[in-house]
């Protein structure tokens, strides 16, 4: 069970890495994380106010605000630093995030079997070898290796928040709730601020039409991380955290994957040798 919904959360996110990432090349990051974030806010009301979570409202959620806090940041870092290098390069370190959580894991007391050890190893190198990062190069590179790093840290901190942040599914619906609301007023200032500085709030040459031609797309991202973030808990609760938080870190190489399909992006050597061994990992963490 933890295998199946971890491994459904890489291909959320994976997923959703692509969407925002292409999206942020036609609008303001900042503008990307609050509509999509917005979207998610509306459904994800729908579905508590529909399934009686507020019953479920308590110091938990407090772990929600967090990664609601952390959120934004992460996201908008990321986003920028995939407008501004190949998803297949930065996509791939924004996985070193998973040494949080697994950290987590171990210091809570979980202790894998030697081959879910060796699959960790395997499947994380594989993960970073799949995007085949060069950290050498333009000014433009290196500012997209930092801002991945900083997102990196920031994942890994919400996948270990939002796995404390409830107990049971209803409660599980209520924290993403709660962690969206936190996204959009932190994002929302964030953007407003930018705004006050001088920064743009909508795309050139187009405005709101082309947020509002969007917002399909808009949609599927938020929505798809969202339901990343619930799988991943879920995932977290039915077994070992070190063996969820890896499996779900595999999202790289879909976003990879998805770049190569639709972008045309092409793979290097040692990002299909990544990718082969991300797939290596996956199955020792599974056997285990």
């Amino acid at each position: 069970m933890t295998a199946l919904f971890a491994l459904a959360t890489s291909l959320l996110w994976g997923l959703a890495d692509f969407g925002g990432g292409s999206l942020t090349r036609r609008m303001p990051a900042l503008t990307v994380v609050v509509a999509s974030q917005t979207v998610a806010v509306a459904v994800l009301g729908a579905v508590v106010v529909a399934t009686g979570g507020w019953s479920e409202a308590g110091p938990l959620l407090w772990y929600a605000v967090a990664a609601g806090v952390v959120g934004p940041a992460a996201m908008l870092a990321f986003y920028k630093a995939l407008a501004l290098g190949p998803m297949g390069v930065v996509s791939p370190l924004g996985s070193l995030g998973v040494v949080v959580p697994v950290s987590v894991g171990l210091l809570i007391g979980d202790r894998p079997g030697l081959p879910q050890f060796a699959g960790i190893g395997v499947a994380v190198v594989g993960v970073v070898l799949a995007g085949g990062p060069e950290l050498r190069g333009a000014p433009v590179q290196r500012q997209a290796v930092l801002l991945t790093l900083v997102a990196a840290f920031g994942f890994g901190a919400v996948m270990a928040l939002i796995s404390e942040a409830s107990t049971t599914l209803t409660g599980l619906f209520l924290a993403l709730f709660v962690q969206r609301v936190t996204n959009v007023a932190v994002g929302g200032a964030a953007l407003y601020a930018s705004v006050r500085r001088g920064g743009r709030a909508l795309p050139e040459g187009g405005g709101m039409r082309v947020v509002w031609g969007a917002l399909p797309a808009l949609a599927f991202v938020g929505l798809a991380d969202v339901a990343a973030n619930g799988t991943y808990a879920i995932a977290a609760q039915y077994g070992p955290v070190t063996v969820a938080a890896v499996l779900a870190s595999l999202y790289p190489v879909v976003t990879a994957l998805a770049a190569r399909a639709v972008l045309k992006e092409r793979l290097r050597a040692v990002q299909a040798a990544g990718a082969g061994l991300a797939l290596v990992g996956t199955v020792l963490l599974a056997a285990g």
